[in-house]
């Protein structure tokens, strides 16, 4: 153990499945994200004075022997991961191999999943030695800087006691200022930019990226998670996002960046701002970004759409009023359709977020939704299969609204894991295969795509190479839904 080195860190972004099925994952095809907020816990770590190395599974399928000959050539003090709930259990199994290469090796757990579960981690898993609750800038640093010493000082940290009992050291009483951040540590991300890739048809130029620029959420919905950021949400000042943007721009040559903040203008001061330098000062840059219809107003988009928006992504959810009343704010369709309207109007492409298999979902409900969204001059949507994770409201009560497989290998929007009453598995993915042919089949839209040619080429060159792939996943969710 003394050989280790307790100022460096091993941090690990896990596949969530055997490495072997990469190149057969459509949505890896289609969208690989950089883990921002692992760059960003690096490049804090590396301001305190310590060491850290990201190892990104999802972007490289080879990790096992990477992972392997790092321990072995620099013997770091601990591995750290930031998981998703499907992803949690391929960490647990990196974590057994580090612990056999390294023995003295310390593994360190964030991310929504744990922090949802907290204690339990630790009980049910003993090859965990400590899991982050929140954020992990503060509290990693700190637990690296007592070393040896007894954690119980750090604060939002859970750990074992000498007596062998779980104990949470409670969350950290004030939240980290954005604005002191360094920028993420884009540069230890192997292969950025071009490793990573937005959606197909959500960015016109390459290279591009994604940017977060708030932490949190003002709302309430049943089925967010709240265990990470709890109820705040703050965001970087407009200044800091410009330089940001700026930064991206000089070191990587970036062109378009996608805002993964979930309510970028509930600020309009901030949002006005930002345009304001981004129209004054041009970086020939684009950007989407994702709000809610409450707080945009066309003035805003023509100045959004002035300083390089190209695409809004709204969160619809649901196209049935009373459905949708039972799970979020708000619940107003008529005013969302408005809203997507006047987004049209600043000639802004436009994306409907949605969710099939609710709590409370019919058939009826299913077609309302269709109806809803074909009504509107939507461009593209995203329908994600309902999943109730840990630490969301409606997951304390879930068995109680429906058969819910808790399989967490499974756990990613990508299969129906839960099935309201009334409906069933097989009928879901029915509903769910005509809802994207019928879209996909409507005249306007297909016109959109053919549009995309000169819009977007790089995304029809992806879409080509990997026509194959999308014709047999295809194919594969058809067969299931005769089945």
């Amino acid at each position: 153990m003394s050989s280790l080195n307790h100022k460096n860190i091993l941090l690990v972004h896990p596949l969530g499945y055997w490495e072997g099925a990469a190149d057969k994952d459509i949505s890896r095809m289609a969208n690989i994200m950089p883990p921002l907020g692992m760059a960003s816990i690096s490049a804090y770590l590396d301001r305190q004075g310590m060491h850290s190395t990201i190892i990104d599974c999802y972007a490289r399928p080879d990790s096992d022997r990477v992972i392997r000959e790092y321990l072995q050539e620099r013997k770091p003090g601990y591995i750290g991961f930031s998981c998703t709930t499907s992803s949690f259990l391929d960490g647990i199994r990196i974590t057994a191999l580090a612990k056999s290469v390294l023995p003295g090796i310390k593994a360190v757990f964030g991310g929504v999943h744990v922090s949802a579960l907290k204690n339990k981690v630790l009980e049910d898993y003993p090859v965990v030695d400590y899991v982050v609750v929140g954020e992990g800038e503060q509290t990693l640093t700190e637990l690296m800087q007592a070393e040896d010493e007894s954690p119980d000082a750090v604060a939002g940290l859970i750990y074992q006691d000498t007596q062998g009992e779980v104990r949470f050291t409670g969350y950290r009483k004030k939240s980290i200022e954005l604005d002191i951040l360094p920028f993420p540590a884009y540069e230890k991300l192997t292969g950025y930019p071009d490793t990573y890739k937005l959606p197909i048809f959500n960015y016109p130029r390459t290279p591009n990226s994604s940017c977060i620029s708030s932490r949190g959420c003002p709302y309430a919905c049943s089925y967010c998670d709240r265990s990470v950021f709890r109820r705040s949400f703050r965001y970087n000042s407009a200044e800091y996002l410009y330089e940001h943007l700026s930064y991206l721009k000089d070191r990587f040559g970036i062109r378009h960046i996608n805002f993964y903040d979930d309510q970028f203008t509930f600020n309009r001061k901030r949002v006005e701002k930002f345009t304001d330098m981004m129209i004054d000062r041009p970086l020939g840059m684009t950007f989407n970004c994702a709000v809610r219809a409450e707080h945009i107003d066309f003035d805003l988009l023509r100045r959004m759409k002035d300083a390089g928006c190209w695409m809004i992504s709204l969160g619809i959810e649901s196209g049935d009023e009373n459905l949708l009343a039972q799970h979020r704010q708000n619940a107003n369709l008529t005013m969302l359709a408005e809203k997507i309207r006047l987004i049209k109007k600043a000639s802004i492409r436009t994306k409907g977020l949605l969710m099939m298999g609710l709590p409370g979902e019919s058939e009826n409900s299913v077609r309302k939704s269709m109806d809803y969204v074909f009504s509107l001059p939507i461009d593209d949507f995203n329908l994600a299969k309902f999943t109730p994770f840990p630490g969301s409201p409606i997951y304390e009560n879930i068995n109680t609204l429906g058969t819910f497989e808790e399989d967490w290998e499974k756990m990613d929007c990508m299969q129906f894991l839960f099935v309201p009453h009334g409906m069933t598995k097989e009928r879901l993915e029915e509903l769910f295969i005509a809802f994207y042919k019928t879209h996909y089949m409507r005249p306007r839209v297909m016109l959109g795509y053919v549009a995309m040619l000169w819009r977007s080429p790089d995304s029809w060159k992806r879409f080509v190479t990997d026509l194959g792939s999308f014709l047999k996943f295809a194919r594969s969710n058809k067969r299931l839904g005769e089945n």
